[in-house]
């Protein structure tokens, strides 16, 4: 547990799973500090109500750009946060295509200046989202923490794979133990506008067409975030170790000589897209219309994560079945439409 009452900072909070953890976090009875910049990627109405609905709890809210080393400096000085579960990123695959600086911008400098704000913090643990994107080129499933990463095929995936460098290196040099993240397709309520669940949801609502790609031969892990904040929680008071079974000649990629560690956070469970759509008709009650294209470029085929490790350490692994958390999902959707 925290031998102190400094307050967890939670980067991107008014993001999905930033919201989802810091609720979890200020329920369990721990102060929040919430760092969100409410940029326009998606609708910054929805990242408002998120924040609004954490603020009657123990929860203090920064408006700040990651990318913004002084504002950054200044805030970490003030709080000496002992704890941080970074998950502020520009996020999507396909956007990068179209705005790369926007990730050099938040997931590599503002990256940078989380990790020095832990640096000159002296901050005992840094939990940070990394993605499946890392995976790349990997073909073999499910994909292990222990493979080999070195072919991103999007800049977004080329960013998180950086950023798990960039931390080893903060580990290696000053000690500030690292712990990354790999989730895996993440859903549930207040999810985020951009990704399928929502776009499938809405396409389904309005009667508009949906956009299969590959066919419709698309596979994903799709992992439920209460899934998902359970593990981020439970590996918060778990501070990554040096690996003393680590070897130079045959490096395992998963752990270190530093305090830096990886996980896959995923449900090891892949779905077809397919059957995303056709649950989502059976808890919607309507007909989609399927459009199948071929495949986006930086997509991938299939995700699915390997959690042996994380299970191992945390005695816990994502289970919750599709059927349950979509229908979880489409009942919130409806609430939120009706605000």
């Amino acid at each position: 547990m925290v031998l102190d009452n400094t307050p967890v900072l939670v980067t991107g909070a008014a993001g999905f799973i930033g919201y989802h953890v810091a609720r979890r976090l200020l329920r369990s009875g721990r102060a929040v500090v919430g760092l969100d910049d409410l940029n326009a990627y998606y609708d910054p109405a929805l990242k408002r109500a998120r924040i609004a609905a954490l603020t009657p709890l123990n929860f203090r809210f920064e408006q700040c750009d990651i990318a913004d080393r002084d504002r950054m400096a200044a805030l970490f000085a003030a709080n000496r946060f002992s704890h941080v579960v970074h998950l502020a990123a520009q996020a999507g695959v396909r956007h990068s295509l179209t705005d790369p600086h926007a990730y050099a911008d938040a997931n590599l400098t503002g990256f940078l200046n989380v990790l020095e704000g832990c640096r000159n913090a002296q901050s005992r643990h840094l939990l940070y989202a990394s993605s499946s994107s890392v995976y790349g080129a990997n073909s073999a499933t499910p994909f292990r923490t222990t493979d080999n990463v070195d072919h991103p095929v999007s800049l977004y995936g080329a960013t998180k794979k950086a950023n798990e460098a960039m931390a080893h290196a903060y580990a290696h040099l000053f000690g500030i133990p690292a712990t990354g993240l790999r989730f895996f397709t993440v859903y549930g309520p207040w999810g985020r506008p951009d990704m399928a669940m929502w776009l499938f949801a809405e396409a389904i609502s309005q009667g508009k067409p949906i956009r299969l790609f590959n066919h419709g031969r698309v596979r994903r892990d799709f992992t439920y975030v209460d899934d998902v904040t359970e593990a981020v929680v439970r590996l918060l008071d778990m501070p990554a170790a040096a690996d003393p079974h680590w070897n130079g000649a045959a490096p395992n990629p998963a752990t270190s000589f530093a305090p830096w560690r990886i996980y896959n956070i995923g449900n090891a469970t892949p779905v077809e897209v397919t059957e995303i759509v056709k649950l989502l008709e059976a808890a919607l009650g309507r007909e989609a219309k399927r459009e199948l294209v071929a495949m986006q470029p930086g997509d991938v085929a299939e995700t699915c994560a390997d959690i042996a490790d994380l299970e191992a350490a945390i005695g816990f692994r994502p289970a919750t079945p599709i059927e349950e958390g979509i229908a979880r999902f489409v009942a919130w959707y409806r609430d939120y439409l009706r605000r």
